[in-house]
């Protein structure tokens, strides 16, 4: 097996003839060859040889790890709000508000759009805390207050937490001495 080819190798292939490496797969290379076009062509091929080998360089990543890390990146410092699950058995239901007052009308709301709204705020809580943190103008104790303060307007939103379907998107408040 011949080592690992760079982006940039120039290979020459039995039937597609001359062409350069521009992506580099797990298992293949991407290959543009001047009379074909692009073509995916596996590392174990036995159908070309190497012109100009180029070597790969030490530190590559793959697509995926580039994605998550960016994904990481994006979910840290925007406000991207990410894709979080209603509980099956509130699916289709509804909320119903009703006055003591008879005379009065109540109000119903569907679960789905009240659930939206309470992951909306859980979103921008939380990118509020992280402006918090990487605020240049804060010293650490008024991090901390305003920390603590976060910590406990999540503790006050556990009530929903019955809303979610996994726990790592529950709201979290202060932890107990027990726990």
């Amino acid at each position: 097996m011949q080592k690992e080819l760079g982006i940039g190798s120039r290979i020459k292939h039995t039937e597609f003839g001359d062409g350069v490496v521009t992506n580099v797969k797990t298992n293949h290379y991407k290959i543009v060859f001047i009379q074909e076009g692009p073509k995916e062509i596996s590392k174990d091929s036995s159908l070309f040889q190497v012109i100009e080998a180029v070597d790969s360089p030490e530190d590559l990543i793959s697509s995926a790890e580039m994605e998550r890390t960016l994904i990481g990146i994006l979910k840290r410092w925007t406000e991207i709000p990410e894709s979080v699950s209603l509980h099956g058995k509130w699916t289709g239901g509804k909320i119903i508000l009703q006055p003591a007052d008879p005379h009065l009308s109540g109000k119903e709301i569907p679960i789905d759009t009240f659930f939206h709204k309470i992951v909306m705020l859980r979103d921008r809580l939380r990118v509020m805390e992280q402006r918090i943190n990487s605020n240049d103008k804060l010293n650490d104790e008024e991090k901390i207050n305003l920390q603590q303060y976060l910590t406990k307007i999540y503790g006050s939103l556990t009530t929903f937490n019955v809303l979610f379907k996994y726990q790592h998107d529950y709201f979290v408040g202060e932890k107990s001495k027990e726990d």
